[in-house]
C-alpha cells in the first residue's frame, strides 16, 4: 500500500470514531432525550409549541402560556386561578415518549390560596393516567403520586420547607417500578410502584387556584 492510501485510510479510520455532534432544537420544537426546554424563542402571552394541554378532575381547563418575568427572560405560567379543589391543570411535551425517564424543572409558586403547587408528571398517557411528583408551599411538603382512571393515590411523603416566590427544582426519575424524588438537588422521596408500567409522555401540573411559573424543563432518558 502506498504511503498516500496509508494515510488516507487512517484518516477515514479517525473521522469514523469522532462522535457527530447534533444541533439542539430551536425553543419551540419537541424536546428529544437529553434536551433542555426553555422559552426564550416562544411568543408571550401565547402557549407554547409542543406541548399538549390536559385537565384531571373538574373545573375550567388550564391556561399554560408564556410570561415575560419582570427581571427579564420568559417562563411558562399556569395563570388561571379557578380555586375548584379537584382541578389539576397539566401541560406534557409531545416528544420523547418515555418508560424510564428523568424529568427536572425549575419552578416557582407565585399565589393561590386553596393550593400553592409545582409539579411534574411521567408516564403520562393520557389526562387521568400518570405518574406526578408535587410540592406546596402551603403544606410544605413533596408528595408523590399515582393518577390512574381519574383518582390519584399518594405513594409517599416528604415534609420540608417549601417557598412561595422563590425558584425551586424538582426532579422525578422513574426506572422499572424505582421512583424518586430530589427537591433542591436532594433526594427526598424513594419508593417502589408498579402501577404503571408503559411508556408516556412528561411534563407540568398544578392544582386548583395555583399560579406557578416553570423554566428549564428537562427530559432525558436515565
Amino acid at each position: 500500500m502506498s504511503l498516500r492510501l496509508s494515510i488516507a485510510a487512517a484518516v477515514g479510520s479517525l473521522v469514523l470514531a469522532i462522535p457527530i455532534a447534533r444541533a439542539a432544537p430551536p425553543d419551540g420544537a419537541p424536546a428529544p432525550p437529553g434536551t433542555v426546554r426553555t422559552f426564550a424563542a416562544d411568543p408571550v402571552d401565547a402557549p407554547p409549541s409542543g406541548f399538549s394541554f390536559g385537565r384531571t378532575g373538574s373545573g375550567r381547563p388550564g391556561k399554560w402560556v408564556v410570561h415575560a418575568e419582570p427581571g427579564g427572560g420568559k417562563v411558562l405560567a399556569q395563570v388561571d386561578a379557578d380555586d375548584t379543589d379537584s382541578r389539576f391543570p397539566v401541560a406534557v411535551l409531545d416528544a420523547p415518549i418515555l418508560r424510564d425517564v428523568r424529568v427536572s424543572v425549575r419552578c416557582k409558586a407565585v399565589s393561590g390560596r386553596v393550593d400553592r403547587a409545582c409539579g411534574l408528571v411521567a408516564r403520562y398517557l393520557d389526562e387521568d393516567t400518570y405518574l406526578l411528583t408535587r410540592a406546596n408551599a402551603l403544606e410544605d411538603n413533596v408528595r408523590l403520586y399515582v393518577v390512574k382512571n381519574g383518582p390519584r393515590h399518594q405513594l409517599a411523603s416528604w415534609s420540608g420547607k417549601v417557598s412561595s416566590g422563590a425558584w425551586h427544582q424538582l426532579r422525578l426519575e422513574v426506572r422499572g417500578d424505582h421512583l424518586e424524588v430530589s427537591w433542591d438537588g436532594k433526594k427526598v422521596l424513594d419508593h417502589h410502584d408498579g402501577t404503571l408500567s408503559q411508556a408516556g409522555r412528561a411534563g407540568l401540573w398544578t392544582k386548583a387556584d395555583s399560579v406557578t411559573v416553570f423554566d428549564e424543563l428537562r427530559v432525558e432518558a436515565p
